[in-house]
């Protein structure tokens, strides 16, 4: 059984950073996308960062440059960097793992954390 458990968030002023973590277990990770969404109230969830195995990232356009994802594979650990937080950045955080088919590429399962807060205070 897939278990991802995440750590790291909590409340900062405007300007300042935080890191989440997620670690996963439960499965093999190799062939496996690891990223963060996040959810603000009254709003649909919302891709934040994506890493694949073989280190290719996504970000979305609002957090470009402000943070970086990383994953541990030795450790099937995801990290996000948050830096030059916002007000806007106020969410609840999920770790997010999409197993992938080795030979086709297709996602064959999903599973999310139990969700952090970030709150950014202004």
């Amino acid at each position: 059984q897939v278990q991802l458990v995440e750590s790291g968030g909590g409340l900062v002023q405007a300007g300042g950073s935080l890191r989440l973590s997620c670690a996963a277990s439960g499965s093999s990770f190799s062939n496996s996308d690891m990223g963060w969404y996040r959810q603000a109230p009254g709003k649909e969830r919302e891709l934040v960062a994506v890493i694949s195995s073989g280190g290719t990232t996504t970000y979305a356009d609002s957090v470009k440059g402000r943070y970086t994802i990383s994953r541990e594979n030795a450790k099937n650990t995801v990290n996000l960097q948050m830096n030059s937080l916002k007000p806007e950045d106020t969410a609840v955080y999920y770790c997010n793992v999409a197993l992938r088919d080795y030979y086709s590429g297709r996602k064959y399962a999903d599973y999310w954390g139990q969700g952090t807060q970030v709150t950014v205070s202004s």
